[in-house]
């Protein structure tokens, strides 16, 4: 099913053990647009620290009292390498959060499925297999990952090709595989009152300095598009979506 970024963040997060904390944000990889890892803010019981949770420890959420479960315990969030998440998440952190708790490392062959909005494996922590020095030193996908905070690109602006059509409002995840499916588009300042979901194969790059989304679509691509009613995501998914729902490539 999707659902809205936005509405996610303060849920909490539970432990095999007890609680970890609230959810306060996702980075997702701004390459292929999928979501990467979870953001936690750990709140009194670690003294406010934020940790990265990957989704590959992610349980069944419980929606109805707005709870993910994790495959981690207390004690193994307490000693994990401390990542500051006010810097940028360097691979040489995503290696250590890899090797220490012995998930998947996506971007490698074995688990990186290499498609546009492929996703790493939901697999118990166990499974995945252990990760050498030589690996760890020599990632097969060099350089630093291409992680960015939903919160930090909220409120960038829309740029089509000719001209700003709005700004970053949320996001629409698709919660079995935790792709990114749509960016929500407010365009008030330039249609009052809508909003529209935009593919992220619209999008052509970020100029992240700058704070725009350039895309492949023209002002009055999106003029003609329907506007957005959040109470549409109860009867839509990623296979069901019409194509009229949102715009850009409709080919999900």
């Amino acid at each position: 099913m999707l659902r809205n970024v936005q509405r996610l963040i303060g849920n909490r997060i539970h432990a095999t053990d007890g609680d970890l904390g609230t959810v306060a944000e996702f980075y997702f990889d701004d390459e292929t647009w999928t979501f990467r890892y979870m953001v936690v803010d750990t709140g009194y019981w670690l003294s406010g620290r934020k940790v990265l949770i990957s989704p590959a420890v992610l349980g069944t959420p419980d929606w109805e009292s707005k709870t993910f479960p994790v495959r981690l315990t207390q004690e193994q969030i307490r000693n994990s390498p401390d990542i500051d998440t006010k810097q940028p998440v360097s691979r040489q952190h995503e290696v250590e959060l890899s090797q220490y708790y012995r998930w998947p490392m996506y971007w490698e062959s074995g688990f990186y499925p290499g498609a546009v909005f492929g996703m790493l494996p939901l697999c118990p922590i166990g499974d995945a297999r252990t990760v050498t020095n030589d690996e760890a030193s020599t990632p097969k996908r060099p350089g630093d990952p291409h992680l960015r905070s939903t919160a930090s690109v909220m409120g960038y602006y829309i740029h089509a090709t000719d001209g700003e059509i709005g700004h970053v409002a949320d996001y629409i995840v698709d919660d079995e595989t935790w792709t990114l499916r749509f960016v929500l588009v407010d365009t008030r300042n330039w249609l009052p009152g809508k909003t529209v979901l935009l593919s992220p194969r619209s999008i052509t790059h970020v100029e992240w300095a700058d704070s725009m989304v350039y895309v492949n679509l023209s002002r009055e691509s999106v003029k003609q598009s329907p506007g957005f009613n959040p109470r549409q995501l109860a009867g839509m998914s990623a296979v069901n979506t019409p194509a009229d729902h949102y715009i850009g490539p409709k080919d999900l």
